[in-house]
């Protein structure tokens, strides 16, 4: 069977969400966090349905009294009772592929919480409890005979073939290994049968803070099929800057499937942000595209407005909108972490 994986900005049914509970994922900050996901709910509300993940019926009376008092359209909410243990659904929750028949198909990857954290059990059954709840089939990737672990954060494709992801993530022999022993060419294996990607760039290093060991969402994104935003660091002394300027020149390199070079284009990075004397991976990178919008981080920093603007002449079609994210980034991740496109 040959599956496609859809560009983000194809169109989608749904946007999973899983709404925090214990503060697990945002310690000392889940009041304010939880009002900012009510106000990020909203803002998708406006463009497609929304499943919400909630723990049980207490949960989901006090989630649907948040939604309801800040008028968020009710019509557009399926609160749905699964007992997650984190809240990143980009990276535990499905990813969904189409089939030769351009059917609907759920993958459903191993996932280990990013070789970093023990508590992931429930997580990974989210895939399969989503493809029940949608009655849609789901499949387990497999190479060589083994579950393969991938998380939705680690990859952004154009949807015609070509897919970007970071040695750091995928590549580590020491640290936050996913799968153990797997090459480059193991993995486009996995990314031509699973994803129809032909095409892959390999980038370097993600930014600074990110727990996930380089994800390629927080600070590089495609917006068509030939153009990518990369964050770009202007201060040389940022410990952020050699790495998106080695990034910025792969790119410059880097082909497409139909062998023309990308149409880049930069991003700034924020001023850092940091909370307990922790560097948090804020970027304007971790965006969510929706099927009507594109809602941005921000972080009441002077860049906010310049990032807004590069990403609303990139979208002329979409209304692009900064979400405050300077209390959900405490989480060690933004937007687009906290959410999947469901077909």
């Amino acid at each position: 069977m040959q599956y496609r994986l859809p560009a983000e900005w194809e169109n989608h049914n749904s946007i999973l969400i899983m709404f925090p509970y214990n503060g697990k994922d945002f310690p000392g900050k889940l009041h304010p966090v939880r009002w900012a996901f009510v106000e990020y709910i909203k803002k998708i509300s406006f463009s497609e349905n929304v499943i919400i993940l909630v723990r049980d019926e207490d949960h989901k009376l006090a989630v649907s009294q948040m939604l309801e008092e800040s008028s968020v359209n009710m019509t557009a909410i399926n609160l749905v009772i699964y007992n997650t243990q984190r809240t990143w659904m980009r990276d535990s929750g499905p990813i969904t592929v189409l089939d030769e028949n351009n059917r609907p198909v759920i993958l459903d990857f191993k996932f280990n919480a990013w070789a970093r954290y023990t508590y992931h059990r429930c997580d990974d059954f989210i895939p399969q409890f989503i493809a029940k709840f949608v009655d849609e089939p789901f499949v387990q990737p497999t190479y060589n005979g083994k579950r393969v672990v991938l998380e939705g954060g680690a990859i952004d494709i154009n949807g015609c073939g070509s897919l970007i992801c970071t040695e750091e993530c995928l590549m580590s022999d020491t640290e936050q290994v996913r799968n153990p022993g797997f090459s480059k060419q193991d993995y486009e294996e996995v990314f031509k049968q699973y994803f129809g990607v032909t095409n892959v760039i390999w980038l370097g290093r993600g930014i600074y803070g990110d727990d996930t060991h380089g994800h390629v969402d927080d600070f590089c994104r495609f917006v068509n099929e030939n153009t990518v935003v990369v964050c770009k660091e202007d201060n040389p002394d940022d410990v952020n800057y050699k790495s998106l300027q080695d990034n910025i020149e792969r790119l410059k390199n880097a082909k497409l499937e139909n062998g023309k070079p990308l149409n880049i284009v930069t991003l700034p990075m924020p001023s850092a942000v940091c909370y307990k004397n922790m560097r948090l991976p804020a970027s304007y990178a971790n965006f969510l595209i929706t099927n009507k919008s594109v809602l941005v981080p921000t972080y009441n920093d002077a860049n906010d407005r310049i990032a807004l603007n590069i990403l609303a002449d990139l979208f002329p079609n979409r209304t692009v909108i900064g979400i405050n994210a300077v209390d959900i980034v405490w989480g060690l991740g933004s937007l687009h972490c906290l959410s999947h496109e469901i077909r």
